[in-house]
């Protein structure tokens, strides 16, 4: 069902809001009747706020289906994923600014280690330094310029992460990835999914062969693993759809490109990684200028996915103690969450729902003590699909008006 048109009939001025994504940060026990990462880790801030809080789960897209990050995030922005899809290639792309035109074919790379049979032995090269990317991309700009008539530009996102933009006629973004997904297998052969794709998927296959002679004498940096073809697509905004004048405070480029997309304003952050401290000033310093903020956390994800639990536990409790400092600001909606979950158990993403807490006036009574994902059961809120919490915001702040006589 299309709620956009009711949306934007129904939308009016009113409250500020602040939305916290953790990614991944919904887990699992280590062993059967244990904790989760969010039940180990001490958070007494978020315990406190979730004394005052109602809770519930959020399943980020659909029972049983494993959401990327780009679903996951569009739902949680009340985006349908299954009408509006975009690949991973596409987000990196606008996240970083690159010169992304019509007709180019955008693709995410991962740097990754092979064996000399080339055998995936790490799809992330054991997270490289973002500058020790950039050396390796400069390398493979200056051997790879071209593929037989398509330009190939290559850009740096981070650590292991890189990006592809190819540019020339007759392309098409309708190829699988070569991202086996897990170690001990060999990066696989991109596959076009109809006939318009058919020179793509060569070029794509030619890319993978001539990295790895270009990174041959690279010690981790040997070989490259494609994911997320994508053209660049076109999404209504959420001034339009919302009404609201909304900023995005992230630092990892796929998700200041999914609120690009969405019509946010990307502000920029200072520092590395997950910039606690430059967030929080980004914040702090635009605060009377927007209505909507969506404040991402990347560190709980990549801890969950390198099988890191008790790291995990310590990401949740580095967010814990910069609590204080966004409810200071004074949210009149204030909503934490994730947009999958992320067990270390499992070292991926998985299917599980994650826990939703939500601050605002004119809450019922909520038996939820702490945000977990037990507690989160208890809660008033329920079980909600993730399309479903914006609507839930706005009415909270205020931003809705009555729907029908």
């Amino acid at each position: 069902m299309d709620l956009f048109p009711v949306f934007k009939e129904l939308h009016q001025k009113g409250g500020r809001i602040l939305l916290v994504v953790l990614d991944g940060v919904g887990g699992l026990p280590l062993e059967p009747g244990g904790s989760t990462e969010l039940e180990a880790a001490q958070t007494p801030n978020l315990d406190q706020l979730a004394e005052e809080s109602a809770l519930g789960l959020l399943t980020p897209v659909y029972p049983g289906l494993t959401p990327g990050s780009g679903p996951g995030h569009l739902a949680l922005f009340g985006y349908d994923p299954f009408r509006f899809v975009v690949g991973r290639g596409a987000l990196s792309a606008l996240g970083l600014g690159v010169d992304f035109r019509e007709g180019d074919v955008a693709l995410r790379g991962n740097f990754a280690t092979l064996s000399p049979e080339g055998v995936v032995l790490d799809r992330r090269a054991g997270r490289p330094s973002t500058e020790e990317n950039r050396r390796v991309v400069a390398k493979l700009q200056a051997a790879i310029p071209r593929l037989e008539d398509v330009e190939v530009h290559f850009y740096t996102e981070s650590e292991h992460r890189f990006l592809v933009v190819l540019r020339g006629e007759g392309l098409s973004d309708g190829v699988t990835d070569t991202d086996p997904q897990k170690t001990g297998l060999p990066p696989l052969k991109a596959q076009a999914l109809d006939e318009a794709a058919e020179k793509t998927a060569r070029l794509v296959n030619l890319l993978s062969e001539r990295i790895r002679e270009v990174l041959r004498d690279e010690p981790r940096l040997n070989g490259a693993l494609f994911r997320g073809a994508s053209t660049r697509p076109r999404f209504p905004g959420v001034e339009e759809v919302y009404g609201l004048k909304a900023a995005a405070i992230a630092s990892y480029p796929m998700y200041k490109g999914l609120a690009s997309l969405v019509g946010m304003e990307v502000l920029p952050v200072e520092g590395e990684g997950d910039a606690h401290e430059g967030k929080l000033r980004a914040l702090r310093e635009n605060w009377e200028r927007y209505d909507f903020f969506y404040l991402h956390f990347k560190k709980t994800d990549a801890k969950g996915e390198d099988g890191d639990f008790w790291g995990k536990v310590k990401e949740i409790e580095r967010f814990d103690a910069l609590l204080p400092e966004l409810l200071a600001l004074g949210p009149q909606v204030l909503a934490v969450t994730g947009d999958h979950s992320t067990p270390a158990l499992l070292k991926a993403h998985s299917w599980h729902p994650v826990p939703l807490l939500l601050k605002a006036p004119y809450l019922r009574k909520d038996e939820a003590r702490r945000f977990t994902e037990g507690e989160a059961a208890r809660g008033s809120l329920g079980h909600l699909r993730g399309v479903e919490l914006m609507p839930l915001l706005l009415a909270h702040a205020g931003r809705l008006l009555k729907y029908g006589a």
